[in-house]
Order: structure tokens, then sequence, then C-alpha cells
């Protein structure tokens, strides 16, 4: 899953940014609110982490901004001010959540699961395809009871792979969810972690992610 933080206080992105990714969240920055308001607006997040004071547009601008624009996905308002007449405004106005600086790093991950279940509420903890388990609070993933060990990159490709079973997922798509805004989108780093990914999880007789020729991959239980 992809993550936007819009914080002008850098330390503290690179602090959040690190912790998310060691929970296999695809991390981007934006340092202040003009540019955090154009990268939300024009890529595709599932949770976006907004401060309130920044420069060149605070937050309250850029909620709006993205809200109007169609924006959809939860926004969590991480800020120093505290006072509940704040709060309340930026939940009428399209935030989801606030909570005060400064946090507990555990709380600001529950409330970024909690929020982040809710488009896939019909999805259990532990995702299963034959034999093959996906328990996304561990992060651990058995096949026939054995534990798969897998990088960050290919975790975040088979969690994207099975959170869509039975959809295609274009290539575009994959490297917006799992890849960093600024990958090349000509590299070849797809169809290899694809491969290796395939190389742990499958075997002869059961194929589960599938090439569609022109159009991307489709993860299913079908061993044709």
């Amino acid at each position: 899953m992809k993550i936007l933080i819009i914080e002008d206080n850098l330390l503290l992105a690179e602090t959040l940014k690190r912790a998310l990714e060691e929970r296999c969240f695809n991390v981007d920055i934006a340092g202040d609110g003009k540019s955090g308001s154009y990268v939300a607006r024009t890529n595709k997040y599932n949770i976006i982490l907004l401060d309130l004071i920044l420069p060149e547009k605070n937050g309250v601008t850029v909620c709006r901004e993205i809200r109007d624009a169609g924006v959809t996905c939860p926004v969590i308002i991480v800020s120093t001010q505290s006072e509940i007449p704040d709060k309340i405004y930026m939940l009428k106005i399209g935030a989801d959540d606030y909570i005060t600086k400064p946090f507990n790093m555990e709380e600001l991950l529950a409330r970024i699961e909690a929020l982040t279940r809710r488009p896939y509420n019909i999805l259990s903890d532990v995702m299963v395809l034959n034999d093959l388990s996906i328990d996304t609070n561990t992060q651990i993933v058995t096949k026939d009871g054995h534990e798969v060990h897998l990088t960050r990159k290919e975790y975040m490709l088979l969690h994207c792979f099975a959170r869509n079973e039975g959809r295609i997922i274009s290539r575009d798509r994959i490297l917006e969810e799992v890849w960093e805004k600024d990958c090349d989108p000509f590299t070849n780093t797809i169809e290899t972690h694809v491969r290796n990914l395939r190389r742990k999880i499958e075997s002869d007789d059961q194929k589960l992610i599938h090439t569609v020729n022109g159009r991307g991959y489709k993860m299913s239980k079908s061993t044709d």
C-alpha cells in the first residue's frame, strides 16, 4: 500500500517513512503544501498524512483541494494544533482522523492500519490461495505450512496481487502501488520481481500469477 506524507519537518518525515517502510508500506514525501497538493491529486495513494502548518499552502487548503479534485483516500491530520474546534473543523472538511504531535508511533500505525482496512473490509487478516497463506498482520507468508522468505518489495507485490485476486492489475498500477513515484516506468524491475515471486510461491503444477498479454497480471487459484 502507498502512503503520502505531507510534512515540512524533513527529520520527522524521514522518521515516519522508515517506520512505515518497515511495515511494508510504500512512502512518498512532499515537503510543502503546494507540492503535496499536486502530488496527492496526480498520484494514487491508500492514505495521506497531512500536517496543518506548511509552507506555500497550509493543510486546510491542501485538504480542500484534494477533496475538491475527487481524491477519496483517507487523510490523517498530523499536527501540533490540539484544540477541539480545529479537529472538528478538519473532520468536517474531509479529514478522516486527527492525531496531535508529539504522538506515539504505534498509535499512528494502528490508526493507519484501521483506515486502510476499510476499503477491504471483506478481507480477513489472513488471505489464502490454494496452499499459500498471507497473514497481513504479521506479514508472514507460508506455502504448504512452510514459511516463504520474501523481500519487502516481493511481499508488497504479492499483497497487491492477493488484494485484487481475479482482477487484472496493469503495470502502471503496480508501479503506483508498490514502487516510488520516481521509479523509471521503462525499467524491467516489475518483471524481475514477478519472476522471483513466482519462483518462491508457485510449483510446476500450480500457477498463481498469470500474465495477461498487453494488460498486466492477474492472481488466481486456477492451475492453468
